[in-house]
């Protein structure tokens, strides 16, 4: 993640809320069906210099446990449905893996495994879908050593591999994209993990080329690959020979990943400006130039399932202002992918920091209204800031939400539930089985009382919801009347529902 800091004013935001909103398209709900909120709420978990998790290096196997259910337990309770997860922050692994060794931020020293022996992944995996959480795996395709990763061990790629990586001048390691070899072994990486793992995405951030300051503003140290490909007779320029590079990594991973797992969504969270001037009120650093990524094309393409740009300024901030370039993103979805973009929110405790934050949220749903939905950055603030957090629950996250389907993955809905409602006393007990269990990853639990409907959603391990049979409002009871049970699949499918009158 590259941090961009921001100031306020107030210049401008009633004007730009409105423009972001005009063009939105209001979602229709049939006659008497009680809706549920479908929007992607996520946050990043990073491992890098341990700024999220573990909280340091070496900390026994049942602090790190505690630690990682203590932030997916905060995700559930403020109604998020999704944790992005990175395992691999310099050419390591947070997961038992045969390619790349332990990593240093995990046990304190690179290729040591936990002791006693657990795969954190995995706990990681099983942990979030116990509590309806995706989980999506976080990896640096590129950065081989992070300066502050500990010495360079024998098991590290810039040993075993000498011939893919180059040293930058800030104490960084990185491997050469335009090497076959980079993009052979980043792939087969993901491909590990994606077989191995019961994950629900794959994830890159902005890291592709290096930014510039990592190389003291000096050039990327390619000239070896550089000369290799001219003498082969290559014709591109040098910046577009680089961006080629990263383009079929990207377009060869997004066709490999859906050839194993059809249902795993990659998702690419770049730099929030595409290049200055697009649109034409935008100033500010240019990704296309300087890290050689492309990202409006792999999205016109629809090389990704979600489509995450760093957008980390405020409303108002003329030159980056956040739904300036959300609309634009907008408009350069031609194949309709997931736009969640990624937003910065503070540790910072007072009022119109949190607001900015939920007014983030807000015009998101206004300008995405078919599959909203953002990403966090990151969960520390949530851990430490209990008014964002309050806010988020008492506001935008009040009621559970569903991840939107992606139709273009899998539109077949799975069967429905088979479900009774048996009255236990003054409770009305609902219960529920599925002809293929494995297809499920919710349950949604619709309920009238009197004339008004509400919902829950429940977790892949659930079977049953015991309700009150009367409810009191300022009417008096009110009889519970209506039940309706529904399957909802890894790719945001639900079933029909199945309907328990109450007697």
């Amino acid at each position: 993640m590259r941090f961009t800091p921001y100031r306020l004013s107030l210049a401008g935001l009633v004007l730009m809320l409105i423009q972001a909103c005009a063009p939105t398209k209001q979602l229709s709900v049939a006659a008497g069906e009680p809706r549920v909120e479908s929007e992607f709420r996520a946050a990043w978990v990073a491992t890098v210099a341990n700024i999220n998790w573990p909280s340091k290096p070496g900390l026994p196997v049942e602090e790190q446990q505690r630690e990682a259910v203590a932030l997916l337990d905060l995700l559930q309770a403020n109604h998020f449905n999704a944790v992005v997860f990175q395992v691999r922050p310099q050419c390591d692994a947070l997961y038992d893996s045969k390619l790349e060794p332990w990593s240093y931020y995990l046990t304190g020293e690179q290729g040591k495994a936990p002791e006693p022996y657990y795969d954190p992944l995995a706990f990681w995996v099983e942990a979030a879908h116990d509590r309806g959480l995706e989980l999506h795996v976080w990896l640096n395709p590129y950065r081989a050593h992070h300066k502050d990763g500990g010495p360079v061990s024998d098991q590290s790629i810039v040993k075993t591999h000498p011939d893919l990586v180059v040293p930058l001048k800030t104490g960084y390691w990185w491997l050469d994209p335009a090497r076959q070899g980079t993009r052979d072994h980043s792939t087969a990486v993901v491909m590990d993990i994606v077989r191995r793992y019961d994950i629900d995405g794959v994830h890159f951030d902005d890291y592709f080329y290096p930014y510039p300051d990592y190389n003291n503003g000096d050039d990327f140290p390619d000239d070896a690959s550089w000369a290799e490909y001219r003498q082969k007779g290559g014709k591109l320029s040098r910046g577009d020979w680089r961006r080629e590079s990263v383009n079929a990594f990207i377009r060869n991973l997004y066709k490999a990943i859906k050839a194993e797992k059809p249902y795993v969504k990659f998702g690419l969270s770049p730099f929030g400006i595409w290049r200055p001037g697009n649109p034409p009120s935008i100033q500010g650093f240019d990704q296309y130039d300087k890290l050689y990524a492309d990202a409006k094309l792999w999205l016109n393409k629809g090389w990704i399932d979600y489509f995450t740009p760093q957008l980390y300024w405020t409303i108002n901030r003329i030159p980056q202002s956040y739904p300036v370039l959300l609309g634009w993103w907008a408009g350069e979805n031609a194949k309709k992918r997931h736009l969640w973009p990624g937003i910065r929110i503070s540790r910072d405790t007072l009022p119109d920091k949190v607001n900015e934050t939920v007014n983030q949220i807000m015009i998101t749903r206004g300008a995405v209204p078919v599959s909203p939905g953002v990403v966090h950055w990151s969960i520390g603030p949530l851990v430490t800031n209990a008014h964002l957090s309050k806010a988020l629950l008492a506001g935008p996250y009040q009621k559970q939400a569903l991840v939107p389907p992606s139709p273009w993955l899998d539109k077949k809905a799975p069967k429905p539930p088979v479900a009774t409602a048996v009255p236990e006393g003054e409770k009305i007990k609902v219960s529920w089985t599925h002809p293929d269990e494995k297809d499920v990853f919710h349950w949604v639990i619709r309920y009238q009382y009197g004339e008004r409907w509400d919902y829950v959603i429940l977790n892949r391990q659930d079977r049953n919801l015991d309700l009150d049979r009367l409810r009191v409002d300022n009417a008096g009871p009110v009889p519970l009347n209506q039940v309706r049970v529904s399957a909802v699949d890894r790719c945001g499918n639900e079933s029909n529902g199945v309907d328990l009158l109450i007697r």
